[in-house]
């Protein structure tokens, strides 16, 4: 059974490349303000995997270089190699604002569109679903890239602040098996380098703002999905996933 979407909200997206240096002096001052994600494993961390989906235009991946300021993307997202939760979304940009349209997928309705057959969602009705049915029969959506990273979440309730440290991000090479842990995929950088993000409704509290020291700038304009769909052509490092 799929439940329903939920409500979207606009959200500020602000993205940071910083070191591992960086991340390290930051990660001990947002502990002292910010709780840990409640799903962070022992370790304070938990795997997110996704695979994003694009046209046989792949419009997702133009018009995100571009940088055209109303754009969207799906994507079917799982945690810590698990079929537990199964997350299919669509974040979509407007201007300066994001927001994210979720609901939740069963394992064999996953696999059904992974495999490229949403006949059954036709006559669904669930609109984020349903759209993507009439815009994979359109315009040919299929998986293109999965993405695969360890990601370290703090969050403030006042502004619904959620920062995150984006780590160890792998890609895959050549396939787009979702749910198998032993995926073979490659790094994405040679160097350890961690993707900061800051996500928040309206304003970000004064004393949160604060922690950010001026060194950690620019913003970056490269997602996770961009980077690893321009990496998948120049192969790093490979690796396997044994967890």
């Amino acid at each position: 059974m799929m439940n329903k979407k939920e409500e979207p909200r606009l959200r500020h997206e602000f993205k940071y490349h910083i070191s591992y240096f960086q991340y390290k002096i930051l990660q001990k001052k947002l502990a002292t303000v910010l709780k840990l994600d409640s799903h962070a494993g022992p370790d304070g961390r938990y795997h997110v995997r996704s695979l994003y989906f694009d046209d046989f235009k792949n419009t997702a991946f133009a018009e995100k270089m571009s940088g055209v300021s109303r754009r969207k993307k799906y994507r079917i997202r799982i945690y810590n190699y698990s079929d537990d939760f199964i997350k299919f979304e669509r974040k979509t940009k407007l201007n300066q604002y994001i927001f994210k349209e979720s609901v939740k997928l069963t394992r064999e309705d996953a696999d059904r569109i992974i495999a490229g057959d949403v006949t059954f969602l036709a006559n669904s009705k669930n609109h984020l679903l349903k759209t993507f049915y009439l815009e994979s029969r359109q315009s040919l959506l299929r998986p293109v890239v999965l993405v695969d990273y360890y990601r370290e979440a703090y969050v403030y309730p006042i502004g619904n602040v959620r920062i995150t440290f984006d780590i160890g991000l792998h890609t895959s090479f050549g396939t787009v098996s979702l749910f198998n842990p032993r995926t073979v995929t490659m790094s994405v950088s040679e160097q350890q380098g961690v993707i900061l993000e800051v996500k928040f409704d309206d304003l970000l509290p004064l004393h949160i703002r604060g922690l950010f020291p001026k060194t950690i700038q620019p913003r970056s304009a490269i997602g996770k999905f961009t980077i690893c769909r321009v990496i998948k052509n120049t192969p790093l490092q490979i690796k396997t996933n044994d967890t």
